[in-house]
This record gives C-alpha cells, structure tokens and sequence, in this order.
C-alpha cells in the first residue's frame, strides 16, 4: 500500500466506515461556548467525519451506526446523507438516545463536552452487521473510539479485526481520554491496531500511549500492520511500510483543530483508493487536514479538483512553501 492491494469492480461500496456519530453544538464563531451568542448543530464523529471528506471527493462511501430515533438522530441521518454518504446501514433504536457534544474553542485550544452515556452506538455489539455487507467494501475502517463505549462495542471491533477479510482494514487510534485513560487504552489500542492494515496515529498520542519518542519508535511498537501513518502535528507526517516516507506538513492558519486528524485520514485513503503511492497519499492528507483547521466545522468542504491537482503536482521546494492562510 500504500495500505495494500485494494481492486475496484464496478459501483461497489469502496470504504465502510463504522463507528458512533453524536449530535455537535459549537459556537458559530470561534468563541469560548459561554460566551458565544450563536450556534451551529451539526453532525460529528471520527468514523463519518472520514464518510463525508470522502464522499466529497467522489468516493462511494457507507456509514453503518446506531441512533437513537429522536430527532437528533434524524437530522444525523440526513446530514450524512445529504453530504453523499449512503446510511442504509444506519439503525434506529427506541430505546436508547443520540450522544451529542460541545466543542468549546479558547485561547489555549478547544475544550470538547461530551453527553454520550448509554447513547444508542454503545449498543452495538459483535453481532452488528452481516459479514456480507462486511465484505462488500474494498476498505472498512474503524476507530479505537468504538471499543471504548461498552463491552459489545470491543467485542464488535475485535471480531471486525480478527475475522477472515478480503479488503484492508483501516484503524485510527483515535484515543478519547473522556472515554477511557491512556494507562487503560494503552494495551487494548495496541492490541487492536496490530491487527489492522493500515494505522493512523498522532506522534503526541502514541507518545501519551506507550511512551514513544520518534515516528520509528511507533513504527518498531506496531510492527505488524502493512503501513503505519504517523501525524506529527505540524511538522510532518510519516507512512511508514515497506518504505519510510515523510512528508512536511504546510504552514497553517488555524481556526479550530478538532477533526483535523480525520479529513488526514479520508485524505490518504482516497490516495490508497486511487492507486497512489505513499508520498501522495500523505500529500492528500495534510491537504485536506489542513482545509479542516480553517474551520470550526468537524468536516468542511474538501479543495477543488483543480486546486488539489495544482499543490499535488508542485515539487519538493514549492510544497515547503505552501501556506493556507485565507488567502489560498
């Protein structure tokens, strides 16, 4: 791979993504949340924020969860599927609530309150959907958030992980310290991304995790995966695989960082799904992350074709240069 051998056939789903998607209130303008005046309601959560960047560049997406049927759930629904992501998968539950959560921007960072207990995702379990669905996909990916929410939700995960599968499973570490502390993730998420294809991971994360201190460290910890993406923040990103690549982060102006690490994600498997090698794909990462930090949305528009083709094409020193300032 860049993340393995993923063959296209004709309108099949070309990635699943799975996981829990809450209701998200944030401050229309990047203000502290007591104090701001206006707000937006929109959908967010790791595993669709991926559905929607990749919808949006063309990719035929699904995106299978539990909501509560309220009307928080409903309107999760029609986001999604208004932004291109096929929800047939999605199932409503009664009995149990959508989570929603605050995103809280401040001078220091963005805060994130979240009211997710016994929302209606932590209901799902190993049995959640059929292994021909499963299959149908030529990528599915996954998040260490999912088995953090209950005990079904690991068994899920780890069956998803250790079944016989026939496409490349993408793994997000993704750990929430709201959910789980890092001494508690720490085996569980390294367990599970030992069995994943490709990993995604924040350098800051994995040194939370296990302690690491360079991209080579998580490399050498999570030695079994074909390729191990590793995001150093502003400074670069790794694929590290049969190959190391390293990649400069461009200069960003940022607004807002929450969800930043998703747009990455969706970013470098549309790379994998278009058959490009390691450099690009990360290339398309940091593109898309770095349109996402410009804004206090989750998920926001992806660049133009033509914009991405134009940074995609620029060589070694112009790509150093790069700057998204507002001004792009």
């Amino acid at each position: 791979m860049a993340g393995g051998n993923v063959a296209q056939a004709g309108n099949e789903t070309e990635v699943l993504c799975l996981g829990e998607t809450m209701s998200l209130v944030a401050p229309a303008a990047p203000v502290p949340l007591e104090e701001a005046p206006a707000f937006t309601l929109s959908a967010g959560g790791a595993e669709s924020n991926v559905a929607v960047h990749l919808a949006a560049l063309g990719h035929r997406v699904r995106w299978a969860s539990r909501l509560g049927d309220d009307p928080l759930g409903r309107r999760v629904v029609a986001s999604l599927a208004a932004a291109g992501v096929d929800t047939g998968l999605v199932e409503m539950r009664s009995e149990a609530p959508t989570g929603v959560y605050f995103k809280d921007p401040g001078p220091d960072g963005t805060r994130v309150h979240y009211y997710r207990a016994g929302s209606a995702a932590s209901t799902m379990d190993q049995d959640f959907l059929a292994d021909d669905v499963i299959d149908d996909a030529r990528v599915l990916h996954i998040s260490g958030i999912t088995p953090a929410l209950s005990e079904g939700c690991d068994r899920l995960i780890r069956r998803l992980l250790t079944r016989p599968r026939r496409a490349p499973i993408s793994f997000d570490v993704n750990h929430r310290p709201a959910l789980w502390s890092a001494r508690q993730a720490a085996p569980v998420l390294a367990e599970l991304a030992q069995l994943a294809d490709v990993v995604f991971v924040g350098l800051d994360e994995a040194a939370t995790l296990w302690g690491v201190k360079t991209a080579d460290d998580v490399r050498e910890l999570l030695d079994s995966p074909v390729t191990v993406v590793v995001k150093d923040g502003a400074e670069a990103a790794y694929a590290l695989g049969e190959r190391r690549t390293v990649v400069p982060a461009p200069t960003v102006e940022v607004v807002e960082p929450v969800g930043a690490g998703d747009a990455f994600a969706a970013g470098f498997l549309s790379g994998v799904l278009r058959g490009e090698d390691d450099e690009r794909c990360l290339r398309r990462g940091h593109l898309l992350a770095a349109h996402s930090l410009r804004s206090t949305e989750d998920h926001t528009a992806p660049p133009g074709a033509e914009s991405l083709a134009r940074w995609l094409a620029l060589d070694e020193e112009q790509w150093g240069a790069l700057r998204f300032d507002g001004s792009e």
